[in-house]
């Protein structure tokens, strides 16, 4: 097949051809929804948990009332349940004005479906949208989360039960949604370099160096004051002026309450969320590489061959961005 291009960019879905905006990515998501019933199956049975026959349902696009501002998507098949989607574009979730006034919507108010839901769409993951969604439910309306990542399994998965244009379709929607999302794919070598302190966290017995040795863990605030919103495939340690060790993470939880992960921290509630997370094992690079221009606390991230081979983090950091930019 030939090669088509748009505005510099090799276009491997049709639904690029649309564009990547708000907008944009709702309306890929509302045709995909109306095409491929399986699909539709799946994330109605996602969010609320009830089998639906497809047929009965209708998709609504921007739908508007007055004072109530404009939906991005209204589904419903009138009788067992009716949701609204709002979908952002990023790391991004909808404001607590607007799931207010979703709530108050004629349409979802006067239905007398027993099943209602307000679903907020974007690349924030679950563990993040629920840490950060304004509401949990309102004018009891529950008010959900799917990310990106999610909508991209639930197409995958209802493949194996789709026709062969339905299937083509879903593949379609699947390399659009892999293009639109920025979060760190399964293969990923990137790696995040963090700084370990010799001092212990507040009220805890070990150090941050004995956290990461001996319990083989490590946690970090999640996505405040520039961490990570998304777990890395890999993190690494830094102190004494050099990369000390690097560690595929081989698991994570999401808590306020770093006790019921690592023992010796404090039984206490923290304000934020945290990310707490499972270490595999340690790889040890075979030379010295240095810390280079990198101030105290800095965090940088880099590619896992880069860190191996470099002299200092700061050039695998440089090394890693110019690979980007290559590309």
């Amino acid at each position: 097949m030939s090669e088509l291009v748009a505005y510099g960019t090799e276009v491997s879905s049709v639904f690029q051809l649309i564009g990547n905006l708000e907008n944009d990515i709702t309306k890929s998501i509302a045709w995909a929804l109306a095409q491929c019933p399986e699909f539709l199956k799946s994330v109605i049975k996602e969010v609320i948990s009830i089998d639906i026959n497809p047929q009965n349902v209708r998709i609504k696009y921007q739908e508007f009332e007055k004072d109530k501002g404009i939906t991005d998507l209204e589904i419903t098949d009138d009788s067992s349940f009716y949701i609204i989607i709002e979908a952002k574009r990023g790391w991004i979730l909808p404001g607590a004005e607007q799931l207010k006034l979703y709530s108050k919507r004629r349409n979802i108010v006067e239905n007398p479906a027993p099943n209602k839901a307000i679903i907020s769409m974007s690349e924030c993951s679950e563990e993040y949208a629920n840490a950060y969604l304004s509401f949990k439910d309102i004018n009891e309306i529950p008010v959900m989360h799917l990310s990106w990542r999610r909508i991209y399994e639930l197409a995958n998965s209802a493949k194996v039960s789709s026709s062969i244009s339905q299937k083509n379709l879903l593949k379609e929607l699947m390399k659009y949604l892999g293009g639109i999302m920025t979060m760190q794919a399964k293969e990923s070598n990137w790696v995040y370099v963090v700084s370990l302190a010799t001092s212990k966290p507040e009220s805890c017995d070990l150090t941050w160096i004995d956290i990461v040795k001996q319990k083989m863990k490590y946690f970090h605030p999640l996505g405040t004051n520039g961490w990570p919103k998304e777990p890395p495939n890999y993190i690494a340690f830094r102190y004494d002026g050099r990369l000390q060790t690097i560690h595929h993470i081989e698991g994570y939880t999401v808590t306020k309450n770093l006790h019921s992960e690592i023992i010796e921290m404090p039984d206490v509630q923290e304000e934020h969320e945290y990310f707490v997370y499972s270490l595999g094992e340690a790889i040890v690079p075979s030379k010295t590489v240095k810390t280079g221009k990198i101030y105290a606390s800095g965090r940088k991230w880099a590619m896992l061959d880069t860190l191996l081979t470099a002299n200092t983090i700061h050039e695998a950091s440089e090394i890693s961005k110019q690979r980007m930019n290559d590309e």
